[in-house]
């Protein structure tokens, strides 16, 4: 109920019950919000002030706005920890996270400058992209390119269409272990295309990651470029030796 004659605006009583309604589990991460003309509804106000209110929640961080789909209650921050042995699947799964991830596309083209530098390959050498898209639980937290060398990794194709994990993928041809040589992170506001692939606004940054995998005897057999949602993680850099662990990436 607002209290109209209490001398606090409107707009900020709608903004503070909605705010306690996320704080106390009502609305629970991931949750989708009213719509405008409902929450206009629901107290009886305009919808500038319905937007008013809602655009402290978003620059609070409680809540993240997606085009074309609505309002949703931020989810927990996941700390990703980067390290000798990064695997995908075991920094969310020791977070209670759901992890996933969706190979999008898979194609075979030559090797640009960059690529063949990351790759240790020459330039115009064949390799193979596979543009994936990664999930934590419901919510996309990062998409990018995977490239591996076909020489490599021949008939690839096929098999990143079956979305084997990058151990699987790996062990499959006969690379037990893999490790992390090298990631790059920056930061920098996405494209309208990104923002959309992100499911967040374009106001919103996106961090960059750059990494090179290496099997047991040094040589690259993955360079990834990502693109990770800042509102939805948190890298953390782990530079201690790190015992092997079999759990997928």
């Amino acid at each position: 109920m607002l209290r109209r004659k209490s001398g606090t605006a409107l707009w900020q009583q709608i903004g503070e019950q909605l705010a306690a309604e996320i704080t106390d589990g009502t609305m629970p991460p991931g949750t989708r919000l009213p719509t405008e003309p409902e929450l206009v509804e629901r107290f009886g106000v305009s919808r500038n002030t319905v937007r008013r209110a809602m655009s402290t929640l978003e620059d609070g961080g409680l809540v993240r706005v997606e085009q074309g789909r609505g309002t949703f209650v931020h989810e927990d921050v996941i700390h990703y920890e980067i390290s000798k042995r990064t695997r995908y699947s075991r920094n969310l799964l020791h977070q209670g996270r759901d992890p996933t991830t969706k190979v999008e596309k898979t194609v075979e083209v030559p090797a640009t400058d960059h690529v063949a530098a990351m790759l240790k390959i020459r330039r115009g050498e064949m390799v193979i992209v596979a543009s994936a898209c990664s999930m934590a639980d419901d919510a996309i937290i990062s998409f990018g390119e995977m490239y591996y060398p076909s020489a490599r990794f021949p008939g690839l194709l096929k098999r990143r269409h079956r979305a084997l994990s990058q151990t699987a993928l790996f062990a499959s041809y006969g690379i037990d272990d893999y490790t992390r040589l090298t990631t790059w992170i920056s930061a920098r506001p996405p494209t309208d295309a990104e923002a959309r692939h992100l499911r967040q606004p374009r106001s919103r940054w996106v961090i960059v990651t750059q990494k090179v995998d290496v099997d047991s005897k040094g040589k690259p057999v993955c360079y990834a470029e990502s693109l990770w949602s800042a509102d939805r993680i948190q890298f953390v850099v782990n530079s201690s030796p790190d015992p092997k662990h079999e759990t997928e990436g």
